[in-house]
């Protein structure tokens, strides 16, 4: 009686599991008897698809009812709970129930309760695109997974080209495995250089760390210019937002720890560094303002958030934090 409630603003790898579990329980052949994918964001869905789940199997291999964008572990009613608990109690064991969410479950609801009685629980939630290790983990897990064979170099510009689009991510370094067939079927592959990546993958003219860069040294126009690049590239409001947040407060919690008289390793554990030899890299770019500057940027990012949140156009909004931010160096 396998339950699953799956959540998170990763829908990329979300997906990717969702297809890798249904290749897994459903067998080919009996695909339209035994496979149902409805979005249930009402109440009348969902109990359609739990009557779905609880249907014998047609054929061979196992059912998988796939319940998406649920809302039930946010707002559930009683009768859809009797529901639930009648449904989870009679499942059969050859019946997947999959529920996908974008929203983290109410842990005190009963519903989320019942389900982790009966299932699994897992978040998928996207690298935050100052996390450059992690970027880079991810980067060096798909390209082994694949068989493609990146020097150091390489893995670092593709850091900086695709950031946390693991879209894109794949996308590219299947394309190179398919352009360098040397690179990944052979015994003992040879490294992709930097010069092979860069012929094959275009970075773009900025990203929102290369945004944050360009505050912090006060280049207005230069920020204004990557600004604009990345919302023509349709990134997201918020998105943007969300990494000046966060490379902003990394900053400041190092210029703080530093002026604290803290040495490297605490300095690392203070600003929740994955790499305590980041701490060299970021001292340098803290060196150039105070404290009382660095702290005068985040009310700013606050009221970017709060605005972007609010409905407001995100040029115009995004435009005066830019401004704002780097006339705190004066």
């Amino acid at each position: 009686m396998p339950v699953y409630l799956w959540w998170g603003e990763d829908d990329y790898q979300m997906e990717k599991q969702i297809i890798a579990l249904k290749h897994r329980v459903v067998a080919e052949a009996w695909q339209d008897f035994n496979y149902l994918h409805l979005p249930a964001t009402s109440e009348a869905e969902v109990i359609t698809g739990l009557a779905q789940a609880v249907t014998p199997v047609f054929g061979m291999g196992d059912r998988l009812t796939w319940l998406s964008n649920t809302t039930i572990c946010q707002k559930c009613s009683d009768t859809l709970l009797k529901e639930l608990e009648r449904t989870l109690e009679h499942l059969p064991a050859n019946s997947h129930l999959l529920f996908t969410s974008t929203s983290k479950p109410d842990s005190r609801l009963k519903v989320t309760k019942l389900l982790q009685k009966y299932g699994t629980m897992q978040e998928f939630a996207p690298i935050p695109p100052w996390k450059a290790e992690a970027i880079a983990t991810a980067i060096k897990q798909q390209a082994t997974a694949i068989g493609l064979n990146l020097a150091p170099p390489a893995i670092d510009y593709l850091v900086s080209a695709v950031g946390n689009d693991l879209r894109r991510m794949d996308m590219e370094l299947t394309k190179l495995a398919l352009c360098y067939p040397e690179a990944t079927h052979t015994a003992n592959p040879k490294p992709l250089n930097l010069e092979q990546v860069r012929e094959l993958v275009i970075a773009t003219a900025g990203n929102s760390i290369q945004l944050a860069q360009a505050i912090n040294h006060g280049q207005i126009a230069p920020a204004l210019q990557i600004l604009a690049e990345l919302l023509r590239n349709n990134e997201a409001g918020l998105r943007i937002c969300a990494t000046l947040v966060g490379q902003f407060r990394t900053w400041t919690l190092v210029k703080l720890a530093l002026n604290a008289g803290h040495k490297d390793d605490s300095i690392s554990r203070i600003a929740e560094l994955g790499n305590p030899k980041r701490v060299y890299f970021l001292k340098q770019e803290v060196q150039h303002h105070t404290a009382e500057q660095w702290l005068k940027t985040l009310p700013i990012l606050l009221d970017l958030e709060a605005s972007l949140k609010r409905g407001a156009d995100e040029k115009t909004a995004l435009t005066t934090a830019i401004m704002q931010l780097c006339q705190c160096w004066n």
